[in-house]
């Protein structure tokens, strides 16, 4: 990353991770679950969240070394589908809030850098912060859509299908395999999808998104 300061950055993905998590516990409790409160999850306290390799040491060594691109994890939100009111489409419900937090926040802050000349002589400092913001959630967003257990992607893909002993199989079988699978997705296809979410992220700000 260019002209970001490695820390800033990490604390930032940190955060947002912990908000990716939490939103995931809230709406599994909307919808019947209490879970994630019995087991201290519904919080935005860091600790309660943060992977120490997922949330903290990888993406910092990206970071510095300026891979072109920084993902993490936090410890994901326990909750049990069979609490959930909405057999069919509360799974679908629960693993997408994630996206779409960092999807709002990411939209929020990124055009708010649009608007950010009114701050005046302030403006240079927001649009630092703001940008940093938008690139990290729509890396989480963008990240967590890959369609490869564990990530949101995958239990979104197959909460789309009505369950079945055919699909529990396949499933299981993905994520078996899943660990070769993601390191292909990252690989082969993250590179491709870059180019993509820099004109998302041109979109919403005006601005070229500042990967390495």
């Amino acid at each position: 990353m260019q002209g970001i300061d490695p820390i800033f950055y990490v604390i930032v993905l940190i955060m947002s991770v912990v908000v990716h998590e939490s939103a995931h516990g809230y709406v599994a409790e909307y919808l019947g679950d209490p879970t994630a409160r019995h087991a201290g999850r519904l919080t935005l306290n860091p600790l309660k969240h943060i992977d120490p390799i997922g949330s903290v040491i990888l993406p910092l060594l990206l970071t510095v070394l300026q891979a072109g691109f920084v993902v993490g994890w936090a410890k994901p939100v326990p909750y049990i589908e069979s609490n959930l009111r909405n057999k069919r489409w509360g799974p679908l419900a629960v693993s997408a809030a994630g996206v779409c937090v960092n999807i709002f926040f990411a939209v929020v802050f990124g055009l708010s850098i649009r608007a950010a000349g009114i701050l005046g002589e302030f403006a240079p400092a927001y649009i630092s912060i703001a940008t940093v913001i938008t690139l990290v959630n729509l890396l989480l967003a963008f990240f967590n859509l890959i369609p490869v257990p564990p990530l949101d992607g995958s239990k979104i893909l197959f909460s789309l299908f009505p369950n079945s002993a055919r699909l529990s199989d396949i499933r299981a079988k993905v994520e078996y395999v899943s660990l070769p699978l993601l390191l292909v997705f990252v690989l082969f296809v993250w590179p491709a999808v870059l180019p993509f979410m820099s004109r998302v992220f041109m979109l919403l700000t005006g601005m070229g998104m500042p990967l390495a």
